[in-house]
């Protein structure tokens, strides 16, 4: 019986769980190629600590939590600075929203409950749930994991919202030449599928892409002729940002089940054609 995956060539671009995902590729029959485009992630505490004692001295109207560790880590951070019960009376006092549910249970903690959230897990959820509100002259303080969010940003500018932007970490973009890679097999149609397995992923090769005249053909191999996986709402939703218009994504968010149902759409099409 023929495997979903027979003789595809599949990317990879995560660093976890690299030798997983390969055997499962391959016992699908597939080829699994792996091109780690994550970068490397680390705690910015210095650049961090201002911005918490500003919160803190000058108020807030609004906070916006889009991760549970960024909300760990700045609480953490406020703690280490000694103005943790500052930080927190502070966030009490605004006008609190939030993207996706470990956001909203590390705030619980703390006995923040937010006014407004997503109903999805995505970033467009959290939007639809701001629409009510008015943001003119409000300052705004927006929490991010390493993706600077431009959708929400140009929502929240154009309600006249005063940004500012918290990055507890930050990331340094992964090996060049291992981008470089990534644009020649998708642009030259090398490759069956790319598998994302976080938005950092997708930013870091559209970003490269961008700066190195891949662009265009990029985006037309993804919408004609090579699948995006996306591992869960979140790196669909940047896949969509960048004008991917095809993206695969399993129910279940979780990279054995991006595998599964690649094969799947593949024994499908076999079926059909």
């Amino acid at each position: 019986m023929r495997k979903g995956l027979e003789r595809k060539r599949i990317i990879l671009t995560g660093s976890r769980k690299t030798e997983e995902m390969c055997t499962l590729v391959e016992k699908q029959g597939g080829i699994p190629i792996v091109r780690p485009a994550q970068g490397t992630v680390f705690l910015d505490e210095k650049e961090v600590e201002p911005e918490i004692e500003r919160i803190v001295n000058e108020g807030v109207d609004w906070v916006v939590f889009t991760t549970g560790i960024g909300v760990e880590t700045l609480f953490k951070i406020a703690e280490n600075m000694g103005i943790h019960e500052s930080f927190i009376s502070t966030i009490h006092k605004a006008k609190v929203a939030t993207r996706g549910y470990k956001t909203r249970s590390a705030l619980k903690k703390w006995g923040i409950a937010p006014i407004a959230g997503d109903d999805d897990g995505t970033t467009q959820g959290l939007i639809r749930s701001l629409k009510e509100f008015e943001f003119n002259n409000q300052r705004l303080m927006v929490q991010l994991h390493g993706d600077s969010a431009p959708m929400l940003k140009r929502f929240l500018e154009g309600r006249g919202a005063v940004y500012s932007q918290i990055l507890p970490y930050k990331h340094i973009a992964p090996d060049p030449q291992v981008l470089k890679s990534l644009c020649d097999e998708i642009s030259t149609g090398k490759v069956d599928a790319v598998c994302f397995t976080t938005a950092m992923q997708v930013h870091f090769l559209f970003d490269y892409a961008r700066e190195n005249q891949f662009l265009s053909q990029l985006k037309s191999m993804f919408n004609n002729k090579v699948m995006a996986a996306a591992v869960g709402k979140i790196t669909a939703e940047a896949l969509e940002e960048e004008g991917v218009e095809n993206v695969l994504q399993p129910e279940q968010q979780r990279m054995g089940a991006m595998i599964m149902k690649l094969s799947q759409y593949y024994s499908e099409r076999k079926v059909n054609h």
